[in-house]
């Protein structure tokens, strides 16, 4: 038994990073169902970021934007010099950073985003620091834009790429038609796209219909613009995630 007792959810995360979230659905009684909408794939030309790698003694500040980031940017975490400070938009993230042995790592006071990094003291006055932003490829660009008009000198890494699943949609409708989905979960707007574009009309009207919780309140406008009939915008992380599922499935069996 548990809060989430038997309640499905739809983890829509890359593989990797489904595990410890399924796992805090499990051990609350939920029945963590994973479909990756988004694949990570090594970057098509790893030239970029293997210059990058064996220069990181020359930068001040790295930024990883996600665990991606840090899975496929890193490299040889045990060469990592002891000056160059990490910097993570979340705690996943951050987590992720620690897990490889790159202590030193900061985080946003504010938001978990990109404004939240920018307003850190850190950034305030970076002229003519070097920063590296280590990121996926055809991600936004508004640090790499901001810091550079702040004075700083910025090199954006593609450090991996992102690709929309070809497979395993069909289990997906199964347990939806078999009433084992009674949420999903969704964390990026990429991955909210990638899943409307590969669900059919089927699917789709399932997905409208199914109570979506998704961290960001930009992941949640455009889930609305979709059409998605029931968003909730979580606090941040998977706490804010678990929270929000928590609050929501109690509300519903009182």
């Amino acid at each position: 038994m548990g809060p989430l007792a038997g309640v499905g959810i739809v983890i829509t995360r890359p593989a990797r990073q489904s595990a410890p979230l399924a796992s805090e659905i499990a051990a609350l009684g939920g029945r963590p169902l994973i479909f990756p909408s988004i694949v990570i794939l090594p970057p098509s030309d790893p030239g970029p970021l293997e210059n990058v790698q064996r220069q990181l003694a020359d930068y001040s500040y790295a930024i990883f934007v996600s665990a991606n980031a840090v899975e496929y940017g890193v490299g040889d975490a045990a060469a990592w010099p002891k000056q160059l400070i990490a910097f993570a938009p979340g705690p996943g993230t951050a987590a992720a950073l620690r897990g490889v042995g790159i202590t030193d790592v900061r985080l946003p006071t504010t938001t978990m985003d990109s404004d939240g990094l920018l307003a850190l003291p850190e950034f305030a006055n970076v002229a003519g620091k070097r920063i590296v932003i280590f990121q996926g490829s055809g991600g936004r660009e508004v640090l790499r834009d901001a810091l550079l008009a702040r004075g700083a000198r910025v090199v954006q890494i593609d450090c991996y790429r992102r690709s929309r699943p070809t497979a395993g949609v069909q289990g997906l409708l199964e347990a939806w038609r078999e009433g084992r989905v009674d949420a999903v979960t969704i964390t990026s707007s990429e991955g909210l796209t990638n899943l409307w574009e590969i669900l059919d009309a089927e699917g789709r009207k399932h997905f409208a219909g199914t109570p979506t919780f998704v961290p960001h309140a930009r992941i949640g406008e455009r889930a609305r613009a979709l059409g998605l009939a029931k968003v909730i915008v979580t606090p941040p992380a998977d706490a804010g995630l678990i929270a929000a599922l928590i609050e929501y499935f109690a509300a519903r069996k009182s």
